[in-house]
């Protein structure tokens, strides 16, 4: 009860401003171009860049929007730059952010650009002539692209004046949002109801299998009505059809940071692990199979990595003289950004990428199906 009243003020202007929306007191605008929102209503966590990454792979591998000019729009969370920017591979991730910089080296010829104001993001992307003639896009260094065909929009679920094509949110499997609470007593970022707005919903981080009954189940805690696993389909508190997918991580090989690092150890039977990432218990437990973790270091989500964090990863390392250095390829994108990292550590240093798949075929053709039809124009 002192939960609910301590939140109340937080709890009421998110109910008033969502309400003022859905009865367009506020009104939403949608982009010029197919848009894809990929978000949640917690903090940070449910895995938005592999899954932004996932529907990247999806859509280039497909004949027709293969060859179409794809864009990723993203507000670049802690970033040094300011307004509209593309990002490139020639300045680092405390320019940019980590993930926008992870998606432009693994996908380069897609456009990848950072705006906090959505609508004025997805304008310059339609339009590159903007950006090179209006004043207000003075501060963007990299002019140059073409005009997007479809936009995904990266965590745009709360910027409510933009409409998405289609709506994509993202609830931890670990972290069921009707057993949270917002914030700061939780990691609710937005009211579990507003999981009715979403056309899609997937589980993420979920364990390899699981039953018809509990992904009903599933489907209910998140206001799913009338779930049928074998078409993904449900009723949503508001009456529409709603669908849900559950997907799971899939840890790929440790790959070398930088270009002079001794691939020898990665055969090392022991790690010194460090992270700043929400989780890290998942790669820890992939990790385990086949490495001691001998010392661990965990820092927050988006942690910039200091000269006395380095100074203590060098100490372990040299504490472990033959073991691997291990993170996360969010991080590593951090670590790039330091130019104080010793050679001995570079040639140590590993991250260990991930992708994200459904459960199970069927649920991967159902959801390229959605997806393809959501956004034919």
């Amino acid at each position: 009860m002192i939960d609910k009243l301590l939140l109340f003020p937080y709890y009421l202007t998110l109910k008033v401003r969502n309400a003022l929306y859905n009865k367009q007191v506020l009104k939403s605008e949608e982009a010029e171009v197919p848009t894809v929102c990929v978000g949640n209503v917690t903090v940070g966590g449910t895995g938005k860049t592999p899954h932004t990454e996932m529907i990247l792979r999806t859509l280039m591998a497909d004949e027709e929007w293969g060859k179409k000019n794809l864009a990723v729009l993203s507000r670049g969370y802690k970033r040094k730059s300011k307004g509209f920017q593309q990002v490139t591979t020639q300045r680092n991730a405390s320019f940019f952010g980590d993930e926008p910089v992870q998606i432009k080296k693994k996908f380069p010829g897609v456009t990848v650009a950072l705006d906090k104001n959505r609508i004025r993001g997805c304008r310059n992307l339609c339009h590159p002539e903007v950006v090179r003639t209006q004043r207000q896009n003075r501060r963007c260094l990299d002019k140059e692209f073409p005009a997007a065909d479809l936009i995904i929009l990266d965590d745009a679920f709360q910027y409510r004046a933009l409409k998405p094509t289609l709506s994509i949110v993202l609830v931890d499997f670990s972290r069921p949002v009707n057993k949270d609470k917002l914030l700061p007593l939780g990691g609710l970022r937005d009211l579990p109801e507003r999981l009715a707005d979403a056309d899609v919903i997937i589980v993420t981080k979920c364990p390899n299998y699981m039953d018809d009954w509990e992904r009903t189940l599933w489907a209910q805690s998140c206001g799913v009505k009338d779930y049928a696993t074998s078409t993904c389909t449900g009723t949503s508190r508001k009456g529409r059809r709603q669908y849900v997918f559950f997907s799971c991580i899939n840890y790929c090989p440790p790959e070398a940071i930088y270009e002079e690092c001794d691939p020898r150890y990665v055969y090392s039977p022991r790690m010194v692990l460090f992270t700043g990432i929400a989780k890290d218990t998942p790669l820890r437990t992939y990790l385990s199979d086949n490495y001691k973790i001998v010392e661990a270091f965990r820092f927050s989500d988006h942690h910039a990595f200091s000269d006395s964090d380095i100074r203590c990863i060098t100490a372990a390392a040299e504490r472990w003289s033959t073991a691997a250095l291990g993170t996360t390829e969010k991080d590593a994108q951090r670590i790039i950004a330091s130019k104080k990292m010793p050679p001995a550590l570079r040639k140590r240093l590993f991250q260990i990428p991930i992708t994200v798949g459904f459960l199970t075929e069927e649920e991967r053709d159902f959801f390229h199906q959605v997806l393809f039809d959501a956004i034919k124009r």
